[in-house]
């Protein structure tokens, strides 16, 4: 844990003593995602895509893995992005509510260990520095941290880094949105080499930015790239 972080929880319990947190779910005080309102979550069930991890019916792979290649070896999701999912990835996202890291993380670290990946080191999806200064955080960096500390894995943060601001790829296609992140990331260092890298986001769409990323692992000589979301459009 850094010492910002440590900074951040001690700030946030005086903030607690004045200000008890509310569940974003149902207002109840106490914690801001309490236990009934995460147990309503929309759990991501199988089947599920082998390789982007989007729902199918019965089918391993879907019709995009099927007719697109594809860098990362598989993305995972812990809930569907419905409802409270989607909630707490907004309030996380955009209402500066940082203190949702570590629930959210938590969760997540509840889905690997039921369901592992053979992955040696966490790393997040990395926003452009214009970005961070605009919004004053990157959510992913923020998951990769909790979550790294949950599964006892080592994070590496900063090294994969994105070149471009790419625009927002919330209105584009699938293919618009492969095309808007292409070559948009780079690895500053060889510390994944020969290692299996497990990639932080808070949501996956299409999996377009997640597969960018494996794309400048494996051309740092990463073994493999998994992906990890809180939450995946369905």
């Amino acid at each position: 844990m850094t010492l910002q972080m440590k900074f951040d929880q001690v700030r946030g319990a005086l903030l607690d003593l004045v200000f008890p947190p509310r569940c974003i779910g149902c207002g109840a005080e106490g914690e801001f995602l309490c236990e009934p309102c995460r147990r309503l979550l929309p759990a991501l069930e199988p089947p599920f895509c082998e390789r982007c991890g989007v729902p199918v019916v019965s089918e391993r792979l879907c019709q995009n893995c099927l007719n697109t290649e594809i860098a990362i070896d598989g993305i995972r999701s812990s809930f569907l992005h419905l409802g409270l999912a989607r909630e707490a990835v907004h309030c996380l996202k955009y209402n500066n509510l940082k203190v949702l890291a570590w629930p959210l993380a938590e969760l997540m670290a509840t889905h690997f260990k039921a369901n592992p990946l053979p992955v040696d080191i966490v790393a997040a999806v990395p926003s452009h520095p214009r970005r961070i200064r605009r919004r004053g955080y990157n959510q992913a960096d923020l998951l990769a941290s909790e979550l790294s500390c949950a599964i006892k894995l080592p994070v590496s943060r900063g090294t994969l880094a994105r070149l471009r601001n790419t625009k927002s790829q919330v209105s584009l296609g699938a293919s618009e949105r492969r095309n808007n992140v292409k070559g948009a990331f780079q690895c500053k260092d060889e510390i994944f080499r020969n290692k299996s890298v497990l990639l932080i986001d808070d949501v996956c769409t299409t999996g377009a930015t997640l597969n960018a990323c494996a794309i400048a692992l494996k051309e740092a000589g990463s073994a493999a790239v998994w992906g990890l979301t809180f939450s995946r459009e369905c």
